[in-house]
């Protein structure tokens, strides 16, 4: 059953009445809007069908942000378009240039916000489609299954190389079936090297970089929960769990020339959370506490990843 929020009927009809000359259809801005809540719950429940149920939890909480933002940007759309009235219903005479330029601005910072909203149903048709994401509730409990199954195959690739090495065949091999011996045996076959193995050693050597790119992302995503952020003077530096995302926040617009590093360290401005941000890391809050005019007051640390923090207040002291 899908979950609707309040749309200001009063806001809707004094925007239509600011830009039209046609009467204002009571109920129309709230029944736009749930058509288009519905529409989002269709493709939700249209995701779940196709994936695993462990999933379901998370299309729902997607689904009921995409409601809510909605809600808020429609809202907030409707303030906008009522603050100054469209130049037919005014009149040229003493028309108010400036409020409308302000008006207009707002206009496209609203439509950037609204953008920002329709990825999330992009977001809820990839939900258990792809790789593990960083936000997703279950990620730790994944990558930890995914580890185990990486440790478990170079285990059996080193064993098997180890019992050829030692039998010069695959026959009798624990663990192999039939198949397994013949499609491990007709690769040697075209193995150009001079003493082929079952397994070569890229083959161990790239399962082995997989498996310490996961325990560093679980590594990672373990030891994030205890980061606070901090303040710097003029923002503030968050985490922002629901986008996944560091986020700087300036009570002021940044001068260009900050502007111009935080870009070259992989953050970006987005309008829709009135931050410059990037995907939450590790390496996010490193660059960020490289930046000086990002160094935390009043002696905050930053630091609560404490899996690299003795090394990066090492490498800073220096």
């Amino acid at each position: 059953m899908p979950k609707y929020y309040e749309i200001s009927e009063v806001a809707a009809k004094r925007a239509k009445d600011m830009n039209s000359f046609s009467d204002y259809k009571p109920g129309s801005a709230t029944s736009a809007y749930r058509q288009m809540v519905d529409e989002a719950y269709a493709i939700a429940e249209r995701q779940k069908a196709r994936v695993d149920p462990m999933y379901h939890d998370k299309i729902d909480a997607l689904v009921d942000r995409y409601a809510k933002k909605l809600a808020a940007n429609l809202n907030e759309s409707h303030v906008i378009d009522g603050r100054v009235p469209s130049i037919l219903i005014a009149g040229g005479g003493n028309f108010p240039v400036r409020k409308k330029e302000k008006q207009n601005a707002a206009r496209d910072r609203n439509m950037g916000e609204y953008m920002e909203i329709e990825k999330l149903l992009d977001k809820i048709r990839s939900v258990g489609t792809g790789g593990i994401s960083a936000d997703d509730d279950l990620a730790v409990e994944k990558l930890e299954k995914k580890l185990t199954g990486l440790e478990k195959l170079q285990a059996t690739m080193k064993s098997v190389n180890a019992y050829y090495r030692k039998h010069k065949t695959l026959e009798g091999c624990p663990g192999l079936s039939d198949e397994d011996i013949g499609r491990l045996q007709s690769s040697m076959a075209n193995d150009w090297r001079k003493d082929p193995v079952p397994y070569p050693s890229f083959l161990l050597t790239n399962n082995n970089a997989n498996i310490r790119r996961v325990r560093q992302r679980i590594d990672d995503l373990k030891n994030r929960s205890e980061f606070v952020g901090w303040t710097f003077p003029g923002g503030e530096a968050k985490i922002n769990e629901a986008e996944n995302r560091l986020q700087l926040l300036f009570d002021e617009k940044p001068p260009e020339d900050q502007r111009r590093v935080l870009k070259s360290e992989g953050f970006k401005w987005a309008p829709s959370q009135g931050a410059w941000q990037r995907q939450l890391n590790q390496n996010a809050i490193r660059a960020a506490a490289r930046l000086d005019f990002l160094r935390p007051e009043d002696g905050q640390s930053p630091y609560q990843l404490q899996s690299f923090a003795r090394k990066t207040e090492k490498d800073m002291s220096r």
